[in-house]
């Protein structure tokens, strides 16, 4: 008796999942899906918490952003310790380092200019300190406060356990380079703790990479207890400026970014967006540039930067390289601030305003906040800082923004240097994609087996290719 073709189809051409004792796989949720819906419950959470006045919701939405913030910053200091390190001594294996490294600090420097120069000219046209109805009582002293003589005196540390235990990055990032510097000095003698150094980092970006997997989570606390805590009337208060602050990072962001990437490195703005876009996310919703570092590296490896280039600059952009915090928002801020206080600026404080934003952007050190760099604005120009407390209750919500603006700078720099010094792989900046950050580790490894697969299979269709002569 013969089989009939139904039965006699081999088991491999069935369909998949209809076999009696096959499971369906529940398709996975991209990363920024996740975010969103993050956003949407947290704005939901904390529009309920603050109209039925449920206090046991805004504590459990404060505690729920808070540790997530906290898990951020619990590997803050031996991240950027290790990550400066080893990207100094990495320097080593790229040609004209010295050069890279000279031109990645000037690209940081211009794309500052161009930000606090569009901050200073919305402030200028927008007036946001005028018709909020807010007074100088309405301030609070800042507890955090930066000065010049702090930020000069403040980058040597007294010893070498403080800094990292009060978490002062810009200390950090001293001692990391100079023991950076001294392993290039040291040669072969320091290949141990090379060595070392890189096991830890890998170990503190594969732990960190946890922490990022459960943004989504934090998303929820942070922009709910925003929502409870401020409320809309509060927010509406600082309308203007919250509204100058948006439109001048989505200007930095999406329109000077663009032209830069067009007209100096020649590529595709859209195709930078589509490869950054995992760390834009990352950084708007977590609020912090170093925490966001090793998903900005990443993504900065896939649009074609060198791996040993990508790894000094990205680390040092995310403590030094702040478009949002430490250029846009300042400007904004001291117009805002004066016009509180009714001050009047002159065109010497704006160019002060310009200098401070250029020159002392590192005392943000990537850290969730920008207080530091307003404080060291205001008491440059000599201003109340007092100020800093009218802006503290809606700075969750600016913190956002203007972190998605650091680090969209953060990964453009390396890729304008990059191909400004025709060392960008072209192919890999065009077929970089933004898929979820959790398949990243598999990814990368695939691609680059892929690479090698690829690379094999052309040398030996040459070797084919070319006839033998007996």
């Amino acid at each position: 008796m013969s089989a009939s073709p139904a039965s006699a189809a081999p088991e491999a051409e069935q369909p998949a999942g209809s076999g009696p004792g096959s499971r369906r796989r529940i398709p996975r949720v991209p990363f920024w899906v996740q975010i969103v819906a993050g956003l949407i419950l947290g704005v939901l959470l904390g529009w309920l918490a603050r109209s039925q006045e449920l206090g046991w919701l805004v504590t459990t939405l404060d505690e729920i952003g808070s540790l997530f913030v906290q898990l951020l910053k619990l590997a803050v200091a031996p991240l950027v310790f290790f990550a400066i390190l080893v990207s100094i001594t990495n320097l080593r294996q790229v040609n004209n380092a010295a050069r890279l490294a000279t031109r990645t600090l000037l690209w940081f420097m211009i794309t500052s200019l161009i930000a606090v120069a569009i901050g200073l000219a919305i402030g200028l046209v927008t007036n946001p300190g005028s018709g909020t109805g807010l007074t100088p009582k309405d301030g609070a002293l800042s507890e955090t406060k930066g000065s010049w003589i702090d930020f000069l005196t403040g980058i040597v540390p007294d010893n070498v356990i403080t800094p990292f235990t009060e978490l002062n990055v810009l200390q950090i990032v001293f001692m990391a380079a100079v023991a950076g510097i001294a392993a290039l000095k040291l040669g072969e003698k320091a290949q141990p703790i090379l060595t070392f150094s890189q096991a830890v980092l890998e170990l503190l970006q594969k732990a960190l990479w946890w922490v990022i997997r459960l943004a989504p989570i934090g998303t929820v606390g942070l922009i709910g207890y925003a929502i409870a805590d401020y409320g809309w009337d509060l927010i509406g208060k600082y309308a203007t400026f919250t509204a100058d602050v948006y439109i001048g990072c989505a200007l930095v962001m999406f329109g000077v970014y663009p032209l830069l990437l067009a007209t100096v490195a020649k590529v595709s703005p859209l195709q930078f967006f589509k490869g950054a876009w995992p760390a834009i996310q990352l950084a708007f919703v977590s609020r912090s540039s170093v925490g966001t570092m090793p998903v900005t590296q990443r993504v900065t490896e896939r649009l074609g930067v060198p791996k040993e280039y990508a790894s000094f600059a990205v680390p040092f952009g995310a403590t030094t390289k702040m478009d949002g915090c430490a250029a846009i928002y300042p400007a904004l801020a001291a117009i805002f601030i004066a016009q509180i206080f009714d001050v009047q600026l002159g065109v010497g404080d704006y160019l002060l305003i310009a200098f401070v934003s250029v020159i002392g952007s590192a005392a943000t050190a990537g850290l969730t906040g920008a207080t530091v760099m307003l404080t060291l604005t205001l008491s440059t120009l000599g201003l109340p800082l007092e100020g800093v407390g009218l802006l503290m209750a809606i700075d969750p919500i600016l913190d956002m923004m203007r972190t998605a603006t650091n680090v969209a700078g953060q990964a453009l720099v390396p890729v304008i240097v990059a191909a400004r010094e025709k060392i960008l792989d072209h192919d890999a900046y065009a077929t970089a994609s933004a898929s979820p950050i959790d398949s990243f580790d598999d990814d990368d490894n695939a691609a680059a087996d892929r690479r090698d697969e690829d690379r094999d299979a052309d040398r030996e269709e040459v070797r084919d290719a070319v006839p033998v002569t007996v």
